[in-house]
């Protein structure tokens, strides 16, 4: 994030590269960046004659390179956004040629998502010199709840820690999906509002009772009645709550605690960092280590691969999801 800050601020300080290659795993910030060079670089008038948007689908390095050695007409510089820039991944290397001396009333902007160019390779050490190589990587599991309270505080909200957990169980480390969340939530509440587990379940449509983090924190804490009671919930709406991925994320957690018994140092901060989760989960893992010892984890690991096998529809195509639930449980209770 403070790279991405850098950028922006060395955009508003007028050191402004001709190349700009963005890319990489993680979407957000490639998305960001584009955003801020597409509103910022031209006026509204500016922008008609002197801004051009392609897609990497529908163009080629010919015809990109073509646009960008074109002179801005009544402006300082002319703007060329190239989205979706991974589709010309089999052709990206005939842009050295541009790289090694880009026009220089240009500002020529890649949006190469979801991949990354070979580092050791002659077009991207070009593109290093010769403009600005960014790439946005995915953010591990157990950084994402801070980011959460970091942006959130930007913009002068706060967030409990449950649902700041909440939202990581259920949305993973997807930035623009949990943006997009969080951007629902900022439109009806005024700033200075603190986010709960109430405001999350009432508009982002999570249950704050009846979830997958509920569930999993039930069989850790071995609450065999409130498993079964989420589990019967889960049965009832299957559409929210497909087997599929509850049980891999409980295949997830048990593989955790598997890791989490081998580890030595059991401090707070040593399994928050080696398990990749949020400080804030690292009681259930101990919670659950002495409740289920390590031969016990071992067994429950192998039993829902074979309930993952069954929810796929192999050798168990009539069974409902609600007794590979039921099933489940007891392989894990018993």
């Amino acid at each position: 994030m403070e790279e991405v800050v850098k950028i922006i601020n060395d955009i508003k300080a007028g050191n402004i590269k001709p190349i700009y290659f963005l890319m990489g795993e993680e979407p957000y910030y490639i998305d960001r960046i584009t955003e801020y060079l597409e509103d910022n670089l031209l006026t509204e008038d500016e922008k008609g004659f002197n801004q051009m948007v392609l897609y990497g689908r529908d163009t080629t390095i010919d015809d990109i390179v073509a646009n960008a050695k074109r002179y801005p007409m009544m402006a300082e510089r002319q703007v060329v956004i190239v989205k979706e820039a991974q589709e010309l991944s089999r052709t990206i290397d005939q842009l050295e040629k541009y790289a090694e001396n880009p026009q220089p009333t240009t500002v020529l902007v890649f949006a190469y998502k979801y991949k990354s160019l070979d580092k050791r390779k002659r077009i991207t050490k070009t593109l290093e010199k010769h403009g600005l190589v960014y790439e946005s990587k995915k953010m591990y599991d157990n950084k994402v709840g801070e980011w959460i309270k970091r942006v959130l505080q930007g913009k002068g909200y706060g967030i409990e820690p449950k649902a700041m957990a909440m939202l990581v169980e259920f949305l993973g480390n997807d930035l623009s999906r949990i943006a997009n969340e969080l951007t629902k939530l900022e439109i009806i509440l005024p700033k200075g509002s603190t986010i709960t587990p109430h405001l999350i379940e009432e508009n982002i449509g999570f249950s704050k009772d009846f979830n997958v983090f509920e569930f999993r924190k039930a069989i850790g804490d071995k609450n065999q009645f409130k498993a079964y009671q989420i589990a019967n919930y889960f049965a009832q709406n299957q559409k929210d709550n497909p087997i599929v991925v509850t049980n891999g994320l409980v295949f997830s957690f048990f593989s955790s605690l598997l890791q989490y018994h081998g580890l030595k140092d059991k401090s707070s901060s040593n399994v928050a960092k080696i398990l990749r989760v949020s400080p804030y989960f690292v009681n259930d893992y101990i919670a659950a280590a002495h409740n289920y010892p390590m031969k016990k984890v071992s067994a429950i690991v192998g039993k829902l691969r074979d309930i993952d096998v069954k929810s796929k529809g192999v050798g168990a195509n009539s069974l409902p999801q609600g007794d590979l639930l039921k099933e489940m449980l007891v392989n894990i209770f018993n």
